[in-house]
Order: structure tokens, then sequence, then C-alpha cells
């Protein structure tokens, strides 16, 4: 077919390549979800369903990268790309159920909109912090890249998304790493009321990918064969040669944010503009100038789409409202973990913590041929604490893989490796430093089974603590930003045998797991290890002394001070509880030793407000009540942050006042 320009607003649309059933192919997926938007509107209005975010006018921006991506090719949307789930054509009763809250949506009734992913269309939702998923689709690239699959993977955001920092760290990640990934962000003139000249200050974010040695591309969003057949093109050529490519698509969006935020900041001559530029008018029109649609196809192409949204909504509609259930609410919070018990051999060797920890995770890369491991100087240099030394020449730099100084967009990269049915472990180089990637464990990791049943296989490690004179930056214990979060699992050992066996575990779990590790023990702590690769289950506390004056409850290296408390003390007979992991936390064992002991007191080397140790104080006193012979007691640090100079921060640390404490407890 020769090229033709269309009669209106000069949209110029390029067909040479393209034959009939191609183009019509374009125009119905674009009118799709044109009609199903017009009746959310409508539904909007009668308040069938709560909220909407309307992509009218972006609407050959979904379908036209969807149509250019292959079926199994993973793609994360935004809200207004109702036309990549569309044109994936999952079943519309799916999508009207998930708007409606129903169960036979995506998420069970426990998020809305767009807030969903499924396996079965390779769609991977965003959620409503927008960012994280660049780095999630790096490392589903990351994944694609390492197994040879010859895939590209696209990921979408707005002009606005691309103000957060997420946007650089998965950008420059993606460069480094040469990532199979097309960022495709939807420049549509506002970020909700904000206009593009208060989100950057640059002509073209395309300008952008030069800053990071990036390819990119400025694309017409409302010119559906400019969109289809450059893309298909980009997208060929990157699964040849794998690299990112940044691509601009040129849209507005003619609705409000949402609908309830209105469109009164934009100035009428602009939406008058742009309402010439409507993708599928222009198209349509062009395709009857061009003979290839006529009356009669446009009218049986709509009726056939209406009456499947109709029937479709009607099942929807006919669906029975969920009934709560408490139980499948729990179950689903994370993944099911059949632990698989792997026995420790008599064969054993001294070894201190951070050798323990080193083996682990050595013998779990020998387990898991699709483990990788990510963080700060782990190649070459092996790490920090040089836990990672050798690792390279035995795994090779594809699986033990440096990164640049970006929390945030590493550990998204290990949920894009979750997704693509992988394995990641991620070093913080100092636990104090999740605070920069506190966002995707917490929103992401921690929330994906229950939103819509992905796990989320990442293992978090966090050198942790205080004894080494690191100061308020590097020596927080700072488990309690994470024990409060359902969904996340948090481990926490004392002593090298504990810390081996329980890594082992918490790589094979495929729930998101904080593993802590002490600094101060690292090489102060020795024990006989068994020298193969075994497992310790995950909520099973340890018994350390049993005693009847006295229960001790404690974790990491505040257990080391109990003991020395209690090697002091020989007249004290108590039940010394390590706990191992804090969630899921033993509350079995410590009950049942309160009850025999009838007092309590939990240590622990973080402050006291808000840290752990509440929790289990409030756990005894309303379990054990009537066994207790005395208040149960906490010991904590103090409430200021962790100071540098040894003196000051002996004062701050919990040890100093433990022997005192437990005294008190006893004599009351």
């Amino acid at each position: 077919m020769s090229s033709n320009v269309s009669s209106l607003n000069n949209i110029e649309y390029k067909t040479s390549d393209l034959d009939q059933d191609q183009l019509l192919a374009l125009y119905k997926n674009m009118l799709k979800p044109r009609l199903i938007e017009e009746k959310m509107l409508i539904l909007l209005r009668q308040g069938k369903i709560s909220k909407w975010f309307s992509g009218i006018g972006q609407e050959a921006i979904s379908v036209g990268v969807t149509m250019a991506m292959q079926a199994d090719e993973y793609i994360l949307p935004m809200h207004r790309n109702l036309g990549v789930f569309t044109t994936r054509e999952i079943p519309l009763y799916r999508l009207f159920s998930q708007w409606q809250g129903k169960a036979n949506g995506f998420t069970k009734g426990r998020d809305r909109s767009f807030h969903f992913g499924t396996q079965d269309y390779k769609i991977v939702g965003m959620i409503s912090h927008l960012g994280p998923q660049l780095g999630v689709a790096d490392g589903i690239a990351l994944a694609s890249k390492l197994k040879n699959k010859k895939q590209v993977t696209a990921v979408f955001t707005g002009e606005g998304g691309t103000s957060e920092g997420d946007f650089h760290e998965a950008l420059n990640v993606a460069s480094v790493w040469q990532l199979p990934v097309m960022f495709c962000v939807e420049n549509n003139g506002y970020g909700l009321s904000t206009p593009t000249s208060e989100q950057y200050n640059c002509e073209h974010i395309a300008d952008r990918g030069l800053g990071y040695g990036m390819e990119s591309h400025i694309i017409d969003g409302n010119n559906i064969i400019e969109v289809f057949t450059k893309v298909s093109d980009i997208a060929e050529s990157i699964r040849n040669n794998p690299r990112p490519v940044l691509l601009e698509f040129k849209t507005f969006r003619m609705r409000g944010h949402e609908e309830a935020s209105g469109t009164k900041y934009v100035p009428q001559d602009l939406m008058d503009a742009w309402a010439k530029k409507d993708p599928i008018e222009n198209f349509q029109a062009f395709l009857r100038e061009s003979g290839l649609l006529t009356e009669e196809v446009e009218v049986a192409l709509k009726e056939d789409i209406v009456h499947e949204i109709n029937e479709h909504l009607q099942m929807a509609f006919d669906e029975e409202p969920i009934t709560p259930n408490e139980s499948d609410e729990l179950n689903d919070v994370y993944k099911p973990f059949n632990y698989q018990s792997f026995e420790p051999d008599s064969e054993t060797t001294e070894l201190r913590l951070i050798d323990a920890i080193s083996e682990g995770l050595k013998q779990s890369m020998e387990q898991h041929n699709d483990l990788v491991i990510m963080g700060q100087d782990i190649a070459e240099y092996g790490g920090v604490f040089k836990i990672t030394d050798g690792f390279v020449e035995q795994f090779g730099r594809e699986r033990v893989r440096n990164t640049p100084i970006c929390e945030s967009a590493i550990v998204e990269a290990g949920m894009g490796l979750s997704i693509a049915g992988m394995k990641a472990v991620v070093e913080m180089q100092f636990a104090d430093f999740v605070s920069s990637g506190f966002n995707p464990i917490v929103n992401y990791l921690a929330k994906s089974h229950y939103r819509w049943e992905q796990q989320a296989d990442v293992v978090v490690r966090m050198p942790c603590g205080a004894g080494v004179a690191a100061g308020p930056f590097h020596s927080q214990t700072n488990e309690a930003w994470f024990t409060k979060t359902p969904g996340l699992k948090v481990v926490y050992p004392a002593f090298p045998y504990d810390a081996k066996g329980l890594l082992a575990t918490a790589i094979n779990d495929p729930n998101p797991v904080l593993f802590f590790e002490h600094k101060a023990l690292y090489r102060s702590i020795r024990q006989e290890v068994p020298t193969n690769y075994y497992t310790l289950p995950m909520g099973k506390a340890a018994m350390l002394r049993e005693g009847m004056d006295v229960t001790v409850i404690s974790y990491g290296a505040a257990v080391h001070w109990a003991i020395e408390t209690l090697d002091s003390n020989n007249d004290i007979s108590a039940d010394l509880i390590d706990l191992r992991t804090l969630q899921p936390l033993d509350v079995e064992t410590i009950l049942e030793s309160v009850k025999k002991t009838g007092r309590a007191i939990i240590l622990q080397e973080d402050s006291l407000f808000g840290g752990i140790a509440s929790d289990i104080a409030a756990i005894i006193m309303e379990n054990c009540f009537e066994y207790l012979d005395a208040p149960v007691k906490r010991v904590a640090s103090m409430e200021t942050p962790i100071p540098f100079i040894d003196q000051l921060e002996q004062q701050y640390l919990a040890k100093g006042k433990f022997e005192a404490a437990l005294k008190e407890v006893l004599a009351y």
C-alpha cells in the first residue's frame, strides 16, 4: 500500500508496510478501550464504580506499544493504559470485576483500578508510588538477558513520574547493565494539575537519554501508525542487540487526573487544539478516505464491542459481592512456603559469624542456579566485609553483580527477577542505607502476594548494629521498621550455626526476607558449624538455657550480653530464649516459658519506643497475666541516634543496663 496522509490536522499516516487487516486491527484495538471508557464514565456518574483514571486521547500509545510486543514479553502499564489490557485480550468481565472489587478480579477486592498484575497475560501493574515499576522492569529484563531469551520489556510512566528518583536509578542501572527495556514516557502535559514547565527544565524528556548514554526517540503519541511501526522496529532491534531505549510519546490528557479532578486548570485553547488531534477520530477519517473502513464495517465493529461490553458488565454485576473471610485475608499475606529440611552433617568446622554467612550464601548459589546476588562492591572487591570474596571467580559477574549506588532500583530489580521466575539476594552495604530502598520493600515486595498472588522471592541482607564505633549512619539496628509490615519476614541470628541455616531457608522461601547480620558479631563469635548445606526453620526460637526464676528474651548481639550477665550471676536460674526470627515470631516458646517462670525481661539493642520488645511484652501481658509474679520488663538502648565515640556509644547501649534491670525483676 502506498503512503497516505490524512486530511485532518496534518497527522501523517505512513502505511507502506501495513496491510488492511493490520490497519483495521489497530483501529479496532483503539476503539475498544475508548468505548469501555465512555461506558465507565456513565457508570461513574451513576455511582456504580468509585473512581476512574481516563486515558481518552492516549489510546494509540497503549495499543501501538502492545501490538509491537510479543505475547510472552512483559509490559508494565500505568492507570491510563487500558489499551494494554484489552489488546492482550484479558476477558472484559475480569476487568469489570476488578474495578467493582469482585472476586473474579485480579486482587480479590484488595486493590482497585489497574493496581494488579497477571502472569497469564505477562502484565505487571503499577502501585500508586509510580516509580518502583521502572526498576522492576530492569529486573525482568535482566532475567531475560541472563536466560538469553531475546525479549524486550516495556514499562510505562508519565512525565510527572520522571521527576522521581526511581526514574533516574532505573535508567542508570539499565544503561550500565545494557538491559533490554523500553522506557515509555507518556508526556501528556500535566502531572495531575502541574504542567510540564514545573516538572522539568529541558525541552524534551528524550533529551535525558544522552546523559545515560541511552538511545532515545520522540514519537507522536496520537499517531497509531507511527507508534506501532517505530516501536515494532525498536523492539526488534533490542531483541537482537540488548540495550535500553527511552521513548517519549507526545500526547495530551483530555480529562482530569481522575474524574473528580476536572480540567479547569487547563487553558481551553489547549484543550481545543488537542481535541483536533484525537487519535481515533483522525485514524477513522484516514481509513474512510482510504476506502479501508466502510460505514457498514464500522457499525459492525462498534456493535460487536458494545455487545461484548454489556454482556461482560452484566456478568460482573451479577457476581456476588465478596464475603469477608478473615482466614483468607491472613493466609494470602504470604505465599505458602513448604519448608524443606536439609539436615546438618556431623562434620563441622569452627567458623566466625561472617564465615558462616559467606559459606551459607555460597552453598545457596550452588543450590540455586537461578539465584542472583546484587550489591555495592560485592564482586571483585568481595563486599566491604568480604562476605562475597571469591564469588566472582566461582559464579561469574552475571550472577554476582556490582550495582550503582541506588538501593531503591536494586530492590526493585530483585522484584523483577522474582516476577521472571528467579531468586535475588540484595546486600545493603549497611542496614542504615535501606532507608534509600524503603519504599519498594514495604510497598511493593511486602504487598505483592496479598494484592495479586505474585511472590517476591527476594532476601535483603542487612549488616547492622553498634559496638564498632561507626556512628549514626552505620550502626542502627532497624528491624522494627519491618517487623510491623505484613508480608515481610525478618531474621536476626546471633550465632554462626543459626546464621548459615537460616540464610539458606530465607533464600528458599519465596517471600521477601530481611536478614539482619550484626557487624560486631561478624568476627567476634565463633562456633562449630556443619560443613554441608543445611536449613533451619523460621519461627522457632532457641532455648539456650533453662531455669525457673525468670524468662530472658533477646536476639542478635543482645543475646551475648544476656549470656555474659548470667555467667557472672550463677545464682540466677533463667530460661534464655534467642528468638532468631522476629517475623514469624515463636510466641509459643515465649508463653510456655513465662508461664513456668512467672517473670519476663526482654532485652533489645534497638531504642525502646516502638521496638519489638514492646509487642512481646504486650503478648505476654495479654496471655500470661495470671501467671506473672512481676511486671514484664523491657530493656533497650537510649532514645537517641547512635553516637560515634566509644564512651558515648557504651552509654547509649542497653548492655550496661541489663544486669540491674534483671535483678529488679527478680526482687519484685
